[in-house]
């Protein structure tokens, strides 16, 4: 991860010959949230909330060939109902009647807090 790190912070691929100039080999970052999003959306490109962005994006790069409905193609033309409202990486509100249906408790979701004394005889 530190690799990773520097390359993120840095912009430069610190496994190649690092100097002072600007010879050394720049890396690509995606530090905006939009581009972030979109990396994020063609890595999950079968999910049908992120499919609105994708056929935009997609027709903005000149590839409107990966839109449509056969098995060449990319993303489905057509959106199935209730999807595509809620993009990827935005989040729910939780609001007050506590956590989803389906999400495990823990001590901070709804849980009782743990009673004091363990069965391995600490306190």
């Amino acid at each position: 991860m530190a690799t990773a790190t520097a390359m993120y912070h840095s912009g430069r691929n610190p496994l190649r010959k690092l100097t002072r100039d600007e010879a050394t080999e720049q890396v690509a970052v995606p530090k905006g949230l939009a581009l972030r999003r979109l990396h994020k959306a063609f890595l999950r490109y079968h999910d049908p909330n992120n499919w609105p962005l994708l056929r935009e994006a997609l027709t903005r790069m000149g590839r409107e060939d990966l839109n449509g409905n056969g098995k060449r193609h990319l993303i489905p033309r057509f959106q199935p109902a209730g999807t595509g409202g809620l993009g990827e990486g935005r989040r729910r509100k939780q609001g007050k009647q506590g956590p989803r249906k389906g999400t495990a408790l823990t001590q901070h979701t709804g849980l009782p807090p743990r009673q004091t004394g363990d069965r391995r005889g600490r306190s």
